[in-house]
């Protein structure tokens, strides 16, 4: 690219050639830029945790200089399910096997989509009260379609196969809820 920028340099005349100084700045210029993309290296956020999760934090981690899109997916606790009214969630989880199962995920991303960028899977434990987050997981992409197609990959295939399990807290009831997607809760029918 070098010869290619050496039409837009002021010349000396008797060389046609950049000057010293000219040269120095353009081969600094392309350090710089080396260096700044090296910081920019794709990373993977993950986090299961029992305080409130933050929409915003989620989003901060996976803004990239060199991505157009960023999309989310945010799970929140809704009030009823099938005509019961709905307290709040509880969620537990086996936690060092869901982090590698999540681990798993973000790497099958990534050889789906290779222009993805970040990626970052937050996960709530314990109470969730009505209307707050339980999951959130945030992707990056030079484009669009390549953030949305991941973010759906990614909470579909975490329902299926992360052990994470949630409790509905009715008025005077509970309910373990099974997820419809899990493997190991079809292979037991």
């Amino acid at each position: 690219t070098c010869f290619l920028e050496i039409s837009s340099w002021c010349c000396s005349p008797e060389t046609r050639l950049p000057s010293f100084r000219q040269l120095v700045e353009a081969e600094s210029a392309q350090i710089l830029l080396a260096m700044e993309e090296s910081k920019d290296v794709p990373k993977d956020f993950i986090k299961l945790k029992s305080e409130k999760l933050s929409v915003d934090e989620v989003s901060e981690l996976v803004i990239s200089p060199y991505c157009g899109a960023v999309s989310l997916f945010i799970g929140t606790t809704r009030n009823n399910f099938e005509g019961k009214k709905v307290i709040h969630l509880e969620y537990e989880a086996y936690t060092s096997m869901a982090e590698t199962e999540i681990k798993k995920i973000c790497r099958d991303v990534r050889q789906k989509w290779p222009s993805v960028k970040h990626i970052a899977v937050h996960h709530r434990l314990g109470v969730v009260p009505i209307t707050e987050a339980s999951v959130i997981i945030a992707v990056s992409s030079p484009h669009r379609a390549e953030s949305l197609e991941a973010v759906t990959y990614c909470i579909n295939t975490l329902k299926a196969s992360v052990p994470i399990w949630k409790k509905e807290i009715y008025e005077d009831e509970y309910s373990w809820k099974e997820n419809k997607e899990c493997f190991w809760a079809n292979s037991e029918k």
